[in-house]
């Protein structure tokens, strides 16, 4: 898409638009656009200086390119408090069409199996900040659990905890390691897991020294858990979770959103 070219004036500062592209289909954003206008109507709010469709595309630029609120906004003519204010709004009507954990599992069952796994979202934090300091990465960040069918396609992104929870730990206060076992889905995850349920299956622990089956099934193992990976590509396919600069609580709201634009059928 072709982002507009507006001359701003923001506080004096000389800001240079120029032609731009996003890498979104513009079908997304119409269908961000028409939930925006909905919860306009719902909430009957009052005159905006963006349409629907503008502000919708205003979020998806913050998402994607993870810019300072006074860039984008320039380039709309708006202010960066103002620019702020769309983005916010924009999350709070995306987050609550994230897809639940039993919703995710919905139509799952005995027979079936999904992967389960941890990633990190880097954090602008000082060594000071213990909790979010990640001892596995060896850097400051926010962890959140995936759970995603065998072929990678993500099913649920859960809410984002401190960099320093454990991944067992993080699964366990989401509710994943309860909800699998009692649907009797089978589930790959690695040796973070270890000791998560009956149907939890993790690779042998140093395999090297266990007999060459052990050895072979970590190898099978590890190629049926990999597609797990691109989950997390496709999460970090938005700039913004490459390295957040925002709120640690707000990590978890954008991690919602854009499940929710993944759900929508965007892949990154």
């Amino acid at each position: 898409m072709v982002l507009p070219v507006i001359t701003p004036a923001i506080g004096g500062a000389l800001l240079v638009p120029y032609p731009a592209t996003l890498d979104v289909p513009h079908e997304l954003v119409e269908r961000v656009s028409w939930l925006r206008y909905a919860h306009h109507l719902a909430r009957n709010t009052r005159w905006r200086k963006l349409g629907c469709f503008r502000q919708a595309l205003l979020t998806l630029v913050h998402l994607r390119k993870n810019e300072a609120f006074s860039q984008p906004g320039a380039g709309f003519g708006t202010s960066q408090a103002t620019a702020w204010r769309y983005v916010d709004e924009t999350l709070d009507v995306l987050v609550p069409r994230a897809p639940g954990l039993h919703e995710a599992l919905t139509g799952l069952g005995e027979g079936d199996h999904v992967i389960v796994g941890g990633t990190l979202i880097p954090i602008d934090r000082i060594h000071a900040d213990e909790p979010y300091h990640s001892q596995k990465h060896r850097k400051h960040g926010m962890n959140v659990q995936v759970v995603t069918r065998p072929d990678g396609t993500p099913l649920r992104f859960s809410r984002a905890t401190p960099g320093r929870t454990h991944d067992l730990t993080a699964a366990r206060a989401h509710g994943i390691v309860q909800a699998c076992p009692i649907r009797q889905i089978l589930v790959l995850a690695d040796r973070a897991y270890l000791g998560a349920g009956a149907t939890f299956r993790t690779p042998y622990h140093r395999h090297r020294e266990q007999p060459q089956r052990h050895q072979q099934f970590n190898r099978d193992h590890a190629r049926l858990r990999a597609p797990c990976e691109h989950a997390f590509a496709e999460l970090r396919s938005w700039r913004l979770l490459r390295r957040a600069g925002c709120s640690t609580r707000r990590i978890g709201t954008i991690v919602q959103a854009v499940h929710t634009l993944l759900t929508c059928g965007y892949s990154g």
